[in-house]
């Protein structure tokens, strides 16, 4: 990360030697360290909005708890908290060059974000980047706090920020299923069980059930959501709150919940805040259900239009591109399978954020930005996959009504539906004689003269809902 030339660079120093930045970049050495050190991903930490947002938002609060508590001059506050503005507003993503998945344990990524503000600050207030003579990034942006509290606080800050969004899709999803459920309400349908015959039921049933799923995965995500709330901000480098003035932690958590519009709290107790990450564990876990029981639904769907000949038939998706280069004609579920792959992708996150969340070692955790890569990945993916997937495929899924009926009524499920109506010894005989004479049950029932088809249909209706449905 060197200048080309001496016009177009500036110098700064640590102990390690001096190192070359372009003028036009506002970071500094401590974020040259961490670049040149710890790049391993191809993702800066400005990738991710809502985690570019919750750092400077913290900032931003701290800023004017300090300024409250007479550690920073108005001045200085008042610079900082307009720097922070800019970078919400994504003006120096250029700048926010440290890596997601750098190893410092998020030491890099808070002084990225410490140097940045600071010579923002330094400008707004006529000072030259780096000299930090009215702004530093340590003395002044990161008074009373610590990576260790700041950290993890951005990160919960930025992930119920994207819950939020999440859920919504999911939500979304639902009320398309229902839509469904409403479209195929009156449509016979074979049951299966084990991928055999079972008993007849609605198509609209099962799609019913599809929209109770999903609605519940939406409230689920939604309440562990609500566990991000609490912060360990204020408790600085181990939970004691060393290093920060008395009256801080209650003044940056007022100022926070104006500047969020979030009602964020502090901790029951600052040590368990900062030592553990469990609730991560949480997220991670809600999300990984999200995914394995969407990828169930997409494999159902991918089951019930298989063919069109020579499968199930039972429904029809979207067509959305080809399926071969070399089969012409032929037409993939290339949506479902996108979102049963994008499943395997969130479970193995959820592999890496449980072995993150074990592996902290006593005052701390210094894992948390493979969890922060790994749980952003996930709802993006999440996001994007049920975005598409509710678009392209379920909104547009058509139902082939003779189809369903066809395969119920040359099925022995038919069998089930019958037993209150004629018996279950006479039923048993009829069904060994179908399968004997390879004759469908119903056909059977109307030559016999004991059922006509519309009377068998009738039942069948009948016994496909359930006395508990409403």
């Amino acid at each position: 990360m060197k200048a080309n030339t001496e016009s177009d660079a500036r110098v700064e120093r640590d102990y390690v030697g001096e190192v070359s930045i372009p003028r036009d970049r506002l970071y500094g050495v401590n974020t040259v360290r961490g670049v040149d050190n710890l790049t391993v991903s191809p993702l800066s930490i400005a990738h991710y909005p809502a985690f570019r947002d919750a750092f400077a938002q913290v900032k931003w609060a701290a800023a004017l708890a300090n300024r409250d508590n007479g550690v920073l001059t108005c001045e200085q506050c008042d610079a900082i908290v307009a720097a922070c503005g800019e970078v919400i507003g994504g003006s120096f993503d250029t700048s926010l060059v440290v890596d997601l998945m750098e190893g410092s344990g998020g030491t890099s990524t808070n002084m990225n974000f410490n140097e940045v503000i600071a010579n923002r600050a330094q400008h707004l207030l006529g000072h030259a980047a780096g000299n930090y003579e009215i702004v530093h990034p340590n003395d002044h942006v990161n008074r009373s706090q610590s990576t260790n509290d700041v950290y993890p606080a951005a990160l919960k800050i930025a992930t119920h920020a994207m819950l939020g969004t999440l859920v919504e899709h999911i939500a979304a999803l639902a009320a398309l299923f229902r839509r469904k459920e409403t479209e195929f309400a009156d449509i016979l349908h074979l049951g299966r069980t084990c991928l055999q015959d079972a008993q007849p039921m609605r198509l609209g049933q099962l799609f019913g059930g599809y929209a109770s799923l999903t609605s519940r995965l939406a409230d689920e995500l939604a309440a562990v959501r609500d566990k991000l709330r609490t912060l360990p901000l204020g408790g600085t480098a181990i939970g004691t709150g060393f290093g920060a003035p008395a009256g801080y932690r209650a003044a940056v958590y007022a100022h926070l919940r104006q500047v969020t519009g979030v009602d964020y709290q502090a901790p029951a107790n600052s040590f368990d805040a900062m030592q553990n990450m469990d609730v991560f564990s949480r997220v991670s876990a809600e999300l990984r259900t999200c995914a394995v029981s969407l990828a169930k639904i997409a494999s159902d769907l991918t089951m019930l239009s298989s063919g069109p000949v020579g499968g199930l038939g039972e429904l029809t998706l979207p067509e959305a591109q080809a399926g071969s280069s070399i089969m012409p004609g032929k037409v993939n579920p290339v949506l479902p399978m996108a979102m049963i792959q994008l499943s395997f992708a969130v479970v193995g996150n959820d592999v890496a954020v449980a072995q993150a969340v074990q592996y902290g070692e006593l005052e701390i955790n210094h894992f948390e930005p493979v969890v922060a890569s790994r749980v952003f990945d996930s709802i993006a993916m999440l996001s994007h996959g049920i975005t598409r997937f509710s678009e392209k495929c379920v909104a547009g899924i058509e139902a082939n009504g003779i189809r369903n009926e066809q395969h119920l009524l040359e099925s022995m499920a038919v069998a089930t539906a019958l037993v209150p109506k004629i018996g279950y010894a006479r039923v048993s005989k009829l069904a060994r004689q179908s399968v004997a004479e390879g004759r469908s049950l119903v056909e059977i029932l109307e030559t016999s003269g004991l059922l006509s088809r519309d009377e068998t249909l009738a039942t069948i209706r009948s016994a496909s809902y359930p006395v508990f449905d409403s």
